[in-house]
């Protein structure tokens, strides 16, 4: 292909993509003020938990049935899915429907990520992927800076619903470009696709997330219903490891964990997720109701951590594309991920601006020398027949990271509320719900008693980033057993061929 075609398809990969990176993050400072109006605070990680959880769970779907149908269709099929759960839950009027609404955005924003991802290791070759990451990264760039601000002035000056309306406009280009610039070679197969193991899978890790979620809060750990869970997550997940021996195409072939690359790359994006959506989702809330900022000032707030994730994978990339190494960078990244999960843990009241900049500069640059590195790691390493598996896969870990961090934070949030605020709040206060029900009614708080309450959410906050700190350092130990194999010269293409890429193509 030439430099042009490429462009030509990754046009419309970015398209896609930038739906997906700017619902991310324009979510993140309008959630407290979603919260606040639809439910209480106690159901904030629900709202983003609900859309992480089917984008995870569906990942591995997409990713084996453009293996076998094609990946034009199956890209467009997750952009309309995306947009029917957009316009829903923009027209939510209750906490249970906004959650269902995002459950369905979640099918479509998965497609939209695998996709872009899988198609890129269609047209370029590991080794020269890096020198298209900067258009790629100037897209999540501009999503990742106008997400968050976004939010804050819908928030501010309209409503939250427009976080989910302006997806339509956006959509609707993306779904134009992808039908004509999309015209990748494919010979379609008649194979069948495991839905059984998908049901198994979303069973499965359903269960175990419910049990993050309740345990400790909503139900005692020892309790029948958390046991039950336990139970059934764990049962499901052994049916779902047994169906997946003897489908004839699983959904999640056990055969690529024998692999050394793909075993240590998923277990690391798992914990990357945690450490990656556990700060997105709840930064947002420290700085507004720690620091009093506004949601568009909170969005503002949140460009050094968006700008740290795109500069570190942006020059990773091209790094890798010029020296042909990926490990080092991992390795820092997972360093310096530990780092500044450690530095949130340690914020509170008195805590600067300047201060919370720093601290989220250095947990962005630190994912943004992971997240990238990993995919283009087990792309390298898998057969042409699996690209497309390994790559949904290694979404599908970072996800489940994603959502396991969002519900683990989220619990510990509301477990340390229930418990702390009880002892601040005046007499007569019916619960501490119907105090913090939204930030502005924390606003609304008699002086010595705000400042208690802002303290015991503070405390709440950071000490959910504590409990990431370890799994970061474990990341790191991962990583370090990681091999590191010469990077291939040659793409794959959806027919299952290798090609090498037009000479043309990598000049530009």
């Amino acid at each position: 292909m030439t430099h042009r075609q490429i462009l030509l398809v990754l046009s419309g990969l970015m398209l896609g993509m930038f739906l997906a990176a700017l619902d991310q993050t324009i979510v993140a400072t309008a959630l407290p003020t979603m919260a606040g109006e639809l439910g209480g605070l106690e159901h904030l990680s629900w709202v983003v938990t609900a859309y992480l959880l089917t984008s995870t769970v569906s990942a591995p779907l997409y990713g084996k049935v453009s293996d076998l149908c094609g990946r034009k269709i199956v890209f467009q099929f997750a952009i309309v899915t995306f947009l029917i759960g957009s316009v829903l839950a923009g027209m939510s009027q209750s906490m249970g429907q906004l959650i269902a609404f995002r459950a369905i955005q979640g099918i479509g924003a998965g497609g939209l990520i695998v996709m872009a991802l899988t198609v890129v290791g269609d047209v370029l070759s590991p080794r020269d992927r890096g020198r298209y990451q900067g258009y790629f990264g100037a897209v999540f760039a501009l999503a990742s800076v106008a997400g968050p601000l976004l939010g804050g002035f819908f928030v501010d000056n309209l409503s939250w619903r427009w976080v989910f309306y302006v997806n339509l406009p956006i959509g609707l280009i993306a779904l134009v470009v992808v039908g004509v610039v999309l015209d990748l070679p494919f010979h379609r197969v008649s194979r069948p696709v495991d839905y059984f193991g998908s049901a198994l899978l979303v069973g499965g890790v359903s269960a175990l997330l419910m049990v993050t979620v309740w345990g400790g809060s909503g139900y005692e750990w020892g309790s029948p219903t958390i046991l039950g869970l336990v139970g059934a997550g764990t049962v499901l997940i052994l049916l779902f490891l047994a169906q997946e021996r003897r489908a004839e195409e699983p959904l999640l072939p056990l055969r690529l964990f024998r692999d050394r690359t793909f075993t240590i790359t998923s277990a690391a994006g798992f914990i990357v997720g945690v450490g990656m959506f556990g700060g997105i989702v709840f930064l947002p809330l420290f700085l507004q109701v720690v620091m009093g900022a506004s949601p568009t000032n909170s969005g503002l707030l949140l460009i050094p951590l968006m700008a740290g994730i795109v500069v570190a994978s942006t020059m990773s990339g091209r790094l890798i594309s010029r020296t042909g190494r990926y490990k080092v960078f991992p390795l820092i990244g997972t360093c310096l991920m530990a780092l500044g999960l450690w530095l949130l843990s340690t914020m509170g009241p008195e805590t600067t601006i300047l201060q919370v900049s720093i601290y989220m500069l250095v947990l962005g640059v630190g994912v943004g020398q992971v997240l990238q590195v990993l995919v283009i790691a087990v792309q390298n390493a898998v057969d042409a027949r699996d690209l497309g598996i390994a790559t949904s896969s290694a979404t599908f870990f970072r996800s489940l990271g994603g959502s396991f961090g969002t519900a683990l934070f989220g619990a510990i949030l509301t477990s340390r509320l229930a418990a702390d605020l009880a002892g601040v709040l005046p007499d007569g206060a019916s619960s501490p719900g119907d105090m913090t029900g939204s930030v502005d009614l924390i606003a609304q708080l008699p002086d010595g008693v705000r400042e208690a309450v802002v303290e015991v959410f503070s405390d709440a906050i950071t000490g959910a980033f504590a409990v990431a700190v370890p799994l970061a350092l474990f990341a790191l130990l991962l990583i370090i057993f990681l091999p590191e194999r010469p990077l291939r010269e040659v793409a794959h293409v959806s027919s299952g061929q290798a090609e090498p890429i037009a000479p043309g193509a990598l000049g530009h």
